[in-house]
């Protein structure tokens, strides 16, 4: 397993906005996933997104990684920020664009 722990690390690690979830940016699998990229694109982060259900081992090895049981998955800079619900109540409030910004993350919507 240490493998896929690996990978994911260096994808939390080597990006500065990273998104595991089902599906891609582009096409969503669930409507989790789905709201949480309507999320980032609103606000203008540039992200990348890995798609979990390329492989079971991936879709364990992120829940492992974590600790959270669900997906979709934001994590900031290396850190863990949430699930869908998390991000969606953090961007209603103004905490999500206030942690990018803090974080030196550009976005378009200021």
């Amino acid at each position: 397993m240490s493998g896929i722990n690996e990978f994911i690390d260096n994808e939390v690690k080597s990006n500065d906005v990273v998104l595991f979830m089902k599906g891609t940016p582009g096409f969503p699998q669930c409507g989790f996933s789905g709201q949480v990229v309507q999320i980032l694109d609103y606000i203008g982060v540039d992200y990348k997104g890995v798609n979990i259900l390329t492989s079971n081992e991936l879709r364990q090895g992120i829940k492992d990684y974590s600790n959270w049981p669900t997906i979709p998955q934001l994590y900031v800079k290396g850190e863990f920020v949430g699930g869908c619900d998390i991000i969606r109540e953090m961007f209603q409030a103004g905490e999500l664009q206030a942690l990018l910004s803090e974080k030196g993350v550009a976005t378009k919507a200021a």
